[in-house]
């Protein structure tokens, strides 16, 4: 199914410090060597703690045991399991390439189509936007790899690259626009952290209300206060310059002028909501009329093509939140 992956402000922010512990030897290729172990120690670090936001620690520490208590201490073990399980071993090469990218997510109701999934929907907006070329091959529990299922517990959105393999929707999307940096998906490190706080705790709000049944009851009505509460900070968050920042662009992060990661994340989950809330909830909750920036930047962001290379029908959404309902 679809791996609902923590949000982006429950993961480790690695500082630089990260990098010196992964590096042991500098050859003549010192840049390059350095900027590829500091990524890959992020990476492992972004792993382990989305292992630890769902109590999953003692199998993360089963595998991978190159990374102890949030730091590398084995690094090419570490890094091996992290990126070759069940795969060939790479050859070393400076940087990551482009082409060769195959990414497997879930499937929509015919098990042959894309499916409803908004993480597996946010690595390729993340990868239309750099302009990589990649396969698709949606997948339901019986047509997955095996490798996958055997060395991945079967998580999607997984992108292969080649010989090498990343889960976890963050995970990839930092892998990506840290290897293939034009255009730049990022911002002031204190502009992001200021943008992920306004979207913490946004989807399991949005996740919650829409599988709810039955519908208008005493608790629906907390869960839709509930997501009320979310929305009115991302409201708050695209009226503030209280940083000095003067907003000129539609987007989230900073002044708004670049379309960043956080955009890509959460583009995806207000289109779950606003179809859900549609599908579901007899539009209880009206956009337009109680946040008029969000609903203005929804706009934009619905409108972004590369949203819409990327989108499913709202058919699909509605499949996949009907089953969700039927389960709780």
């Amino acid at each position: 199914g679809c791996n609902l992956a923590p949000c982006p402000s429950t993961l480790l922010r690695p500082t630089r410090s990260a990098e010196s512990s992964y590096v042991v030897s500098i050859s003549a290729n010192r840049h390059i060597t350095m900027r590829r172990a500091y990524m890959h120690s992020y990476l492992s670090l972004l792993l382990a703690s989305s292992y630890v936001a769902t109590g999953r620690v003692s199998a993360f520490m089963s595998a991978y045991p190159g990374v102890t208590r949030g730091f590398v201490t084995t690094p090419p073990a570490g890094l091996a399991m992290v990126r070759n399980r069940g795969l060939e071993i790479p050859e070393e090469g400076a940087t990551p390439l482009p082409g060769g990218m195959t990414l497997y997510l879930k499937a929509g109701p015919d098990g042959i189509s894309v499916g409803d999934c908004p993480f597996a929907h946010y690595v390729r907006i993340v990868l239309n936007e750099k302009g990589l070329e990649y396969d698709l091959k949606p997948s339901t529990q019986d047509t997955k790899p095996q490798w996958l299922i055997d060395f991945y517990d079967g998580s999607m959105p997984a992108l292969r690259h080649r010989k090498e393999c990343y889960v976890e929707s963050d995970v990839i999307a930092q892998y990506l626009d840290f290897f293939f940096q034009e255009p730049p998906m990022s911002d002031k490190k204190r502009f992001v952290a200021k943008a992920q706080d306004a979207t913490d705790g946004l989807f399991p709000c949005i996740a919650k209300y829409l599988k709810h049944t039955p519908d208008g009851d005493e608790d629906d009505e907390a869960l839709k206060l509930s997501l009320v509460e979310a929305l009115s900070r991302l409201e708050d968050h695209l009226g503030d310059e209280s940083d000095g920042e003067k907003r000129t662009g539609p987007y989230f992060v900073g002044n708004g002028e670049t379309f960043t990661l956080v955009d890509a994340s959460l583009a995806p989950k207000l289109y779950h909501m606003q179809t859900g809330l549609k599908g579901f909830k007899g539009n209880a909750i009206d956009t337009a009329a109680e946040f008029p920036k969000l609903r203005k930047y929804m706009d934009s962001v619905f409108s972004r093509q590369s949203f819409v290379d990327s989108i499913y029908s709202e058919e699909t959404v509605v499949w996949g939140w009907s089953n969700a309902r039927t389960l709780c």
